[in-house]
């Protein structure tokens, strides 16, 4: 049998699996319990935070010999089909690679007959907004008056591209990104599952790079155990990423706090000659900031580690910042970071973003400044 990877492996197969979208699957429930299906829904939000999955979830419910029901058996045969993607009555539409007016005709076409085998006829349209303005058009009188047996459901990573005539015709749900930590609790079940030993902190280097998306946190987590032979460490999670040691960046950042140009260049170029990704760098530091900016305003809480040493590392650095200061080191962060993603001169970039940020160090906060003009005689 061919390798399956952990992204499909995993993927959910009921609503009480799908991780990070409590408000969803809640509506979603009660509106199968109580048989207020709408005709039409829009599931909107970033890569890899489940809507695809929601949407086929949301296709067994309704088909499954049991339901319509909010929990589907996944033993029936209607479930079971659409589990594996061969279902008849539920088509999957890539909107990439249908956005013309003529597939939609299509679509309305075939919609005006029964389902086959399943009790409704299900069209998931992937990355709608991908359809041309006529295909949109082409589709408002089907939404407007579609027929009982069928059920509408559009999934798009950008919903300001989607017609207001088209949104305001669905229930629209916007999914969120997923909490980090319950990104890394997921993954410790894999781990567990698979039989693969990993480091706690290799782990938390994963969840944090997936930035939200389950899906990317699994495809890195299938690269790492791939790359490392079977069990993961920190640093083959960082070999992987192209990223640096965390104390290494720590001391960029240290460097940075002191004011120091030179020494801040001089940690940097010891990163550089390892063949750091100097974009992962760059976000690597950004989230360094972000973390030392929350200690500052006192909400340590919302720190992604939980490590003893980095909380002390940021404890003791917040006594030498100001607020101001950590504001601005993000924004030139996320200037260069815009930068770099043009290409070219990418070290460049860095070097001038890093003798700024510890050049901003010796200016004197705003509030210092006003305090001691207004003691002037």
């Amino acid at each position: 049998m061919s390798y399956l990877v952990l992204a499909r492996k995993w993927r959910p197969q009921s609503f009480s699996e799908l991780l990070g979208q409590d408000h969803v699957v809640r509506t979603l429930r009660n509106a199968l319990s109580s048989g207020k299906i709408a005709h039409a829904y829009l599931f909107s939000g970033p890569r890899g935070v489940g809507k695809t999955t929601t949407a086929r979830l949301l296709a067994k419910a309704l088909n499954c010999e049991r339901g319509p029901t909010s929990d589907p058996c996944n033993l029936c045969g209607p479930c079971k089909e659409i589990s594996e993607g061969t279902s008849i009555d539920v088509l999957e539409i890539d909107g990439a690679s249908h956005t013309g007016v003529d597939h939609v005709r299509e679509l309305r076409e075939s919609a005006r007959y029964m389902p086959t085998r399943s009790r409704h006829k299900v069209y998931i349209i992937d990355e709608v907004h991908m359809l041309s303005i006529s295909a949109f058009n082409a589709l408002l009188k089907i939404l407007e008056e579609p027929p009982p047996h069928v059920i509408f459901i559009f999934a798009t990573t950008e919903p300001q591209k989607v017609p207001l005539t088209v949104l305001s015709r669905c229930q629209r749900f916007d999914f969120r990104r997923i909490p980090s930590q319950v990104i890394l609790q997921h993954l410790r079940r894999i781990v567990e599952a698979e039989e693969v030993k990993a480091d706690e902190e290799a782990l938390r280097v994963i969840a944090r790079s997936a930035e939200g998306s389950m899906r990317d946190a699994q495809s890195l987590l299938d690269q790492a155990i791939s790359y490392s032979g079977g069990e993961i460490r920190l640093q083959d999670v960082r070999e992987l990423l192209g990223g640096a040691e965390g104390a290494m960046v720590q001391q960029v950042l240290e460097e940075v706090a002191k004011g120091d140009p030179k020494g801040a260049l001089s940690a940097f170029s010891e990163l550089f000659q390892q063949g750091v990704d100097l974009r992962h760098f760059l976000r690597e530091l950004m989230g360094k900031v972000r973390d030392l900016l929350l200690v500052k305003v006192g909400a340590p809480d919302l720190l992604d580690s939980s490590l003893p040493e980095e909380r002390e590392f940021y404890r003791t650095l917040a006594e030498e910042v100001q607020v101001d200061h950590l504001q601005r080191w993000i924004e030139m962060l996320v200037r260069a970071d815009r930068e770099m993603a043009w290409g070219g001169a990418g070290r460049v970039i860095a070097e001038l973003t890093l003798v700024e940020m510890a050049r901003t160090r010796r200016l004197m906060p705003l509030e210092e400044a006003i305090e001691l003009l207004e003691k002037l005689p």
